[in-house]
C-alpha cells in the first residue's frame, strides 16, 4: 500500500477537510420566511453581516468534521466595496437560466484523506463588476446566453491575482496552509491577503450556552479554545497583523436594532475598507484573520505560511517545506497508481482534476427539520404559516453529517440520486466513503417513516429516481475488489432499509396498480410536454415510461444483491424470487398492459413513450423521442449457470414461476434462449428491440453528437413536438443549450443536451447486452454508416465522444470552454478544466452549475472503462 492507502485504514485522517460550503446564502435551512422564499430571505449583501445557523460559507474553505472551527481565504483588492470573503453569484431570481456563480475558480487536487488539497481562485485587480453581472444578466431573457465574470472584459488584460491555496497535513490535528499569490499583470499591484478562522456560531441560539475563543497569544499566534476541538493554535508569518472580531450578526446593518454587539461579524470587513472601530483592541473574538498587505511586482508572486495545529512551544515553520514536498509526492504516488492503465497525458490531467473536484464537493451539512420549524429559544419565533410550507411533514429528518453534494454554491445540498452516481466516482478512490454515503440516506434520521428517500432541502418529498440498489451493488462489488473480502454486513444492513423504499415505491407511485409507474418529476426537469410534478385532472393518470424502467431496475439491482446475500445466508432466496417476479410484472406491463395491450413500447415508432390515461381508459400517447424512451435500457442484468448453481432453490422457485406464467417467460425474460457459456437475460428488451431501439440513440440526426447521446432527439430542431390536450397546445422545441423555459427554475434543460450520469447507465447497459450476446451481436454505429461493431464497442465510442468534451482536440481546443479564447489558450487557464452540470448537444460547450463535479466526474470513470 502507498501512504495515501495507508491513512485511508484510520478515519481519523478525514476529521477534517474541505467541508466548509461556498455559499450557504440563499439555502432552505437558513430561510425562516412565512412563505418559503429562500433566495430573498437571505442574500449575498447579507451574507458579509449575518451569522448563520446551520453552517458556514467560504473560499478555499476547510474545517473539522462538526465545523467548529472554520479556515477560510478572503481577499481585497482596495478597489471593490466589499472584502472577497465569499463567492459572488446571482439567485435564483437574478440569473436569466436561474442561480448562476459568477467567480471563476478551480478545485486541482486531492487525495481522500485530504492530506493534501489545492484549490485556485482567480481575483481580478479592477473592481469586480458585481452590479455590471446583475444588471446585464437582468437584461437578458432565456433565449440569450448567461452573462459571464469572462465577458465583462475583467480579463482581459492579465490584470489579475492567480491565488493559488493548498493543504498538507502534517497529522491528523496539524495542517500546514501555503497560499501563493501571482501577479499575472504587467504592473505592479496591491492586495489585502486575509486567511481567517473563525468558530460556526453554536451559541446564540438558546440551545448551548459555550462559547470558545480565539486570542493573541504571541507575536504570530491566536491561540484556539474550544472544549471539543484538539487543534489549539494557527501560527502564520511575516508581519500580518491581527485582527479579531464576533461570528455574530450585525442587526443595526440588517435589522436597525441595536443590539450593543461592538465587533460584529462584519467588523474586520468594516475596519478594512472603512476605518471603523469594529475590531477588538483586546485581541480576543470567535472571528479572527491575518491581514497582509502586499505589493506584489508585475509577474511575481508572493507566498504565505499558516499552520493549524495541536502543538504548543514548536517551531511550526521548521519542517514546513519537507512536510509539503512529501504530502505533494504521496499524492502523485496515489494518483500513479489509479492512473497505471491511463497512456495519454491530458487523459490523467482530466482524471485526476475529475476526482479531486469530487473530493473538494463535501460539505458538512447540518438540517435539523423540527429544530427549524420551531425556531431556536432565544430567537424570534417564526411565522406560523411555516407549519404548512416547505418539509413540514419531514420533521424525523436530522441531518448533521459529511456529504457529497453536487456543487458547493449551485447545489449546497445533497440530492439523493446525484449521491448515488456520486459514490460510483468516490469509490473509484475511498469505497469506505461511499459506502457511508449511501447508507446515511437510509438511516431513520434521513429516510421518511413511509419508506421515502429524502430527495433535496427545496422539497425532500420530491421522487427521484431510484438508482441507490444499483450504486450498492456496484460499491459492493469495487470495495471487494479493493479489500479482497466482501462486506455482507454492510449490503446486508442497507438491503433492509432498500427494501422498505422498494415497496414505498409500489405503494405510493403504482397508482392502478398495474406495475406501471407515475414516478412525476423524476430529476428530469423539463423534459416533458409539461411539469411532470404538476397535479393532473381528476382521474387522469400519468404511466411514465422512465418511472416503470427505473422500477425495473430497481428490482433488478435487488435481485442481484439478494442472490449475493443468499451465498452467505439462505433465507435471502425468498426475497430473490419476490424480486424476479416484481420484475417480470412490470416488464410484462410494460409491453402488453390494459384491456387495449397498448403497452408503453410504441411498434410502430419502435421506441418507448410516457402516456395519459384518461377517465375512459382512452391512452393519449406522448410521443417525444426523448432520453425517457431509452431509459428501459438500463434495466437488464445478466444471470449466469454458476449464479444459479449457486442458488439452486432460487432456481427451482423461478422454474415453477416461469412454468406457470409462460407469457411472461417467452415475451420478457428470454430465459428459453441462453446465451454463450448458459448465461440468462433478464431485461425489458430483446435483441430485435435493443437494435430498434440503438438505431434511434445512435443516429447522428437524433440523439448521438460527436459529445455523448442528446437527452432529447435533434430532429425536433425543425419540427418541435406538439400536442393538443384539452384545449392546450403544448410543444416540445430541441434546445441544446440553456434551458428556454422557466420550469423548475430554468438552471436546467434535458431538451438536447448532454448529460453525464445518463450516458454513464447507457454504456454500463451495453456492457451488460454485449455480456449475453457476446461479440455475434454487433449493431451499426453510428446508424446508417455501414459500419457494424459489437455492443460493448459502442459503449467504448460512447465513452470517447464523451471524453472529447474536455480532451484537447487536434487544433488544441477543448469543447468544454466553447468560443472562450482566453480559456482556450492561455497557458493559465487551458489546462484547468471545470465539470459542468451538462453539456452543449451540438458542440459539447459547458452550460449550468460550473463546478458539478458531483456526476459529471464520472468522466474519471469513463476514462478507465475506455483504457480497460
Amino acid at each position: 500500500m502507498n501512504a495515501e492507502q495507508l491513512r485511508l485504514q484510520q478515519p481519523t485522517w478525514k476529521r477534517w477537510g474541505s467541508y466548509v460550503s461556498d455559499r450557504q446564502w440563499g439555502t432552505v435551512r437558513e430561510d425562516y420566511s412565512a412563505n418559503g422564499d429562500a433566495w430573498n430571505f437571505t442574500t449575498h449583501d447579507m451574507a458579509r453581516s449575518k451569522a448563520w445557523r446551520w453552517g458556514e460559507e467560504g473560499i478555499a474553505g476547510i474545517s473539522d468534521d462538526k465545523q467548529l472551527l472554520c479556515f477560510a481565504l478572503a481577499l481585497w483588492n482596495k478597489r471593490d466595496a466589499i472584502v472577497k470573503e465569499r463567492l459572488f453569484g446571482l439567485n435564483n431570481q437574478q440569473g436569466n437560466h436561474g442561480e448562476d456563480v459568477k467567480e471563476i475558480y478551480y478545485y486541482l487536487d486531492a487525495t481522500p484523506t485530504h492530506s493534501y488539497m489545492k484549490m485556485l481562485y482567480k481575483y481580478p485587480q479592477q473592481e469586480f463588476p458585481y452590479e455590471r453581472l446583475i444588471q446585464e444578466n437582468a437584461r437578458r431573457n432565456r433565449h440569450e446566453p448567461e452573462f459571464e465574470l469572462m465577458d465583462t472584459g475583467i480579463f482581459d488584460e492579465d490584470k489579475y491575482f492567480d491565488v493559488f491555496t493548498e493543504y498538507a497535513k502534517a497529522d491528523t490535528d496539524d495542517i500546514l496552509i501555503k497560499i501563493t499569490i501571482h501577479n499575472r499583470s504587467k504592473e505592479a499591484a496591491s492586495l489585502h491577503v486575509l486567511p481567517t478562522v473563525w468558530f460556526r456560531n453554536t451559541w446564540c441560539w438558546g440551545r448551548h450556552d459555550y462559547k470558545p475563543r480565539l486570542y493573541k497569544s504571541d507575536v504570530r499566534t491566536i491561540t484556539v479554545t474550544h472544549e471539543k476541538l484538539a487543534v489549539s493554535a494557527l501560527y502564520f508569518e511575516g508581519d500580518g497583523r491581527m485582527l479579531f472580531c464576533e461570528n455574530e450578526t450585525n442587526n443595526r446593518r440588517l435589522y436597525n436594532h441595536d443590539d450593543k454587539q461592538q465587533y460584529p461579524k462584519d467588523g474586520i470587513v468594516d475596519h478594512l475598507i472603512h476605518e471603523k472601530k469594529s475590531v477588538n483592541p483586546a485581541m480576543t473574538g470567535t472571528k479572527a484573520a491575518i491581514d497582509y498587505e502586499l505589493v506584489i511586482p508585475a509577474g511575481g508572486s508572493h507566498t504565505i505560511r499558516l499552520r493549524l495545529c495541536d502543538k504548543h512551544g514548536i517551531d511550526a515553520f521548521e519542517h514546513f517545506d519537507t512536510i509539503f514536498e512529501q504530502r505533494v509526492a504521496e499524492a502523485d504516488i496515489f494518483y500513479a497508481d489509479l492512473q497505471k492503465i491511463i497512456k495519454n497525458e491530458d487523459e490523467k490531467l482530466i482524471h485526476r482534476q475529475a476526482i479531486a473536484g469530487m473530493l473538494w464537493n463535501k460539505q458538512f451539512y447540518s438540517y435539523k427539520v423540527q429544530q427549524w420549524l420551531d425556531g431556536d429559544p432565544a430567537m424570534p419565533p417564526p411565522p406560523a404559516q411555516r407549519w404548512q410550507g416547505r418539509n413540514n411533514d419531514w420533521k424525523q429528518l436530522n441531518n448533521e453529517h459529511i456529504i457529497s453534494v453536487p456543487d458547493k454554491w449551485e447545489f449546497p445540498w445533497y440530492a439523493a440520486w446525484d449521491l448515488g452516481f456520486h459514490c460510483v466516482t468516490i469509490g473509484l478512490v475511498d469505497p469506505d466513503f461511499a459506502k457511508q454515503q449511501l447508507q446515511m440516506l437510509t438511516e431513520e434520521w434521513y429516510m421518511h417513516p413511509s419508506g421515502m428517500l429524502p430527495a433535496y432541502e427545496w422539497s425532500l418529498g420530491d421522487a427521484n429516481p431510484p438508482i441507490h440498489a444499483g450504486a450498492v451493488f456496484r460499491i459492493f462489488r469495487m470495495d471487494a475488489k479493493a479489500k479482497g473480502v466482501k462486506d455482507y454486513a454492510w449490503l446486508e444492513s442497507i438491503f433492509h432499509k432498500l427494501l422498505i423504499n422498494f415497496t414505498w415505491w409500489v405503494n405510493r407511485k403504482d397508482e392502478e396498480g398495474n406495475n406501471i409507474f407515475e414516478g412525476g418529476f423524476l430529476g428530469l426537469d423539463n423534459i416533458g410536454v409539461f411539469d411532470r410534478s404538476a397535479p393532473l385532472p381528476e382521474g387522469v393518470v400519468a404511466e411514465q415510461a422512465d418511472a416503470t424502467s427505473w422500477m425495473a431496475m430497481y428490482a433488478l439491482n435487488m435481485l442481484h444483491i439478494s442472490l449475493e446475500l443468499a451465498t452467505y445466508n439462505k433465507a435471502y432466496t425468498g426475497m430473490a424470487t419476490k424480486f424476479f417476479e416484481h420484475f417480470l410484472y412490470i416488464a410484462g406491463a410494460m409491453a402488453s398492459m390494459g384491456k387495449n395491450s397498448t403497452g408503453l413500447w410504441d411498434e410502430e415508432d419502435e421506441f418507448f413513450y410516457d402516456q395519459m390515461r384518461l377517465k375512459n381508459d382512452q391512452i393519449i400517447k406522448l410521443k417525444v423521442k426523448s432520453m425517457v424512451g431509452l431509459i428501459p435500457l438500463f434495466a437488464v442484468e445478466v444471470i449466469t449457470k454458476e449464479t444459479l448453481d449457486n442458488n439452486p432453490l432460487f432456481a427451482e422457485r423461478m422454474d415453477w414461476f416461469l412454468r406457470h406464467r409462460p407469457d411472461l417467460a417467452l415475451l420478457v425474460s428470454r430465459w428459453y434462449e441462453e446465451g454463450k457459456e448458459n448465461k440468462h437475460l433478464l431485461g425489458l428488451l430483446g435483441g430485435h428491440r435493443v437494435k430498434r431501439l440503438l438505431s434511434h440513440m445512435l443516429d447522428e440526426t437524433t440523439f448521438l453528437s460527436d459529445y455523448g447521446i442528446r437527452s432529447l432527439s435533434k430532429e425536433y430542431a425543425k419540427h418541435p413536438y406538439s400536442i393538443q390536450i384539452n384545449g392546450t397546445h403544448m410543444s416540445v422545441p430541441y434546445v441544446p443549450g440553456d434551458s428556454d423555459c422557466d420550469m423548475y427554475g430554468g438552471n436546467s434543460n434535458w431538451r438536447g443536451p448532454v448529460w453525464m450520469p445518463m450516458n454513464f447507465l447507457i454504456i454500463e447497459s451495453l456492457r451488460k447486452y454485449h455480456f449475453y450476446y457476446s461479440d455475434d451481436f454487433k449493431i451499426e454505429y453510428p446508424t446508417a454508416s455501414g459500419n457494424f461493431i459489437t455492443l460493448q464497442q459502442v459503449g467504448t465510442e460512447i465513452a470517447c465522444r464523451l471524453l472529447n468534451i474536455f480532451k484537447r482536440n487536434k487544433n488544441g481546443k477543448r469543447a468544454v470552454f466553447g468560443s472562450n479564447e482566453k480559456m482556450q489558450n492561455d497557458p493559465h487557464f487551458r489546462d484547468y478544466i471545470l465539470f459542468h452540470e451538462y453539456f452543449h448537444g451540438d458542440n459539447g460547450r459547458g452550460l449550468g452549475a460550473s463546478h458539478q463535479t458531483g456526476w459529471t466526474g464520472l468522466i474519471a470513470n469513463m476514462i478507465i472503462m475506455k483504457n480497460q
